[in-house]
């Protein structure tokens, strides 16, 4: 009996230490980025034409600066119309005054990139649906369609645009609203399968300050939060806390974000600072600088650093953002700093990653 014992003792050891070498073995995904600089919540693949890097180029850009990176395409195609242009093909919306219309192809683009890489390289990737119309009452069975095609693949949906400066008025058709029931169909989906939502919407109108003399909030804020609220099960990222390259930070814009981030009401949403566009007002000056450290000192939990890189060209371009706001990784507290820069991607994304999957397994035939 004693040796039986002995046995099963000795044999329960040996499992118990296969299940940590196990446990260490399946999740790369998280210890990977200790050594890296940063994770990216925001980038682009692809650009306005569809075109950019390999994924497998944007790897060596990555190099030991990114380690997770939450990629996807651009889902609005820039006509090239010869009325309109001629010869001069445009590659930016800005380049024309040709419209934009969605491209839902870049999905199937992005997820085929995907899949073509080793599992440790997959691992550093979260891919994001995105080319849908969300004035569609049917984009919602758009991203049902992607997942079960490409199960295993995508974390979330996004970045995807309601308001934007110069784009908005770009696209034939309805113009999308904060307000419109396509736009709720499409969060209650996200928050069904637990997909992770990255939503572009100015929080004002382009150059408010010239257009707006009186003290009113910014034009989007109010719908901001009430779409917030309407949708507690859903997490968002606010993407470029709201600004834009004419839409600079409104009278009081800090303290409005503050009042989300401690609206108990609206803890499921996260704020990134991606975009050069952005940065530039928060490098701008110490004082600048300090306002938003000292907010995300105050909720460290909640904010994400993105590049917003469009199809770079060479790692020094992928790199410029990051490289643009190291006044404020100087102003921050370590843990904030790391929080900011890595870990906040690591705990929101991993939590996305783990619902879709489950929600594959339960919904798309095959998946186990």
């Amino acid at each position: 009996m004693r040796g039986f014992s002995t046995a099963c003792a000795q044999r329960l050891v040996l499992v118990g230490l296969i299940a940590v070498l196990l446990f260490i073995g399946v999740t790369p995904a998280r210890a990977q980025t200790n050594n890296y600089e940063f994770n990216d919540s925001h980038f682009h693949l692809t650009n306005n034409i569809q075109e950019g890097p390999s994924i497998r180029d944007f790897l060596g850009m990555m190099g030991s600066k990114a380690g997770r990176v939450a990629v996807f395409g651009v889902p609005l195609q820039q006509e090239w119309s010869y009325r309109v242009d001629g010869d001069r093909a445009p590659t930016y919306y800005l380049h024309s005054d040709a419209p934009l219309y969605y491209y839902s192809f870049t999905d199937a683009w992005i997820a085929m990139a995907y899949k073509s890489l080793a599992k440790e390289q997959q691992d550093r990737f979260d891919p994001m649906i995105t080319g849908f119309n969300p004035t569609d009452m049917y984009a919602a069975d758009h991203i049902r369609r992607v997942l079960e095609t490409f199960p295993g693949v995508f974390t979330g949906i996004g970045e995807f645009t309601i308001h934007k400066e110069f784009v908005s008025a770009k696209i034939p058709g309805q113009i999308a609203s904060l307000e419109d029931p396509a736009l709720d169909r499409i969060l209650d989906f996200a928050a069904e399968v637990g997909l992770l939502v990255i939503l572009h919407n100015d929080i004002d109108i382009p150059i408010a300050k010239d257009v707006a003399k009186d003290e009113s909030e910014p034009a989007y804020l109010s719908q901001m939060k009430a779409l917030f609220k309407r949708h507690p099960n859903t997490t968002i990222i606010w993407a470029h806390m709201g600004l834009g390259r004419l839409v600079a930070p409104p009278k009081g814009h800090l303290a409005q974000i503050e009042a989300i981030l401690r609206d108990p009401d609206i803890h499921n949403v996260y704020l990134d600072i991606s975009w050069d566009e952005v940065a530039k007002y928060f490098v701008s000056s110490p004082e600048a600088t300090k306002g938003l450290a000292d907010l995300m000192e105050r909720y460290p939990d909640r904010f994400l650093f993105g590049t917003d890189a469009a199809a770079p060209a060479d790692q020094s371009k992928y790199l410029k953002v990051f490289h643009q706001y190291e006044p404020l990784w100087k102003s921050l507290d370590a843990e904030t700093s790391r929080k900011v820069r890595l870990r906040n991607y690591e705990r929101v994304f991993d939590e996305a990653r783990h619902k879709v999957r489950s929600w594959e397994r339960a919904h798309v035939p095959g998946v186990s």
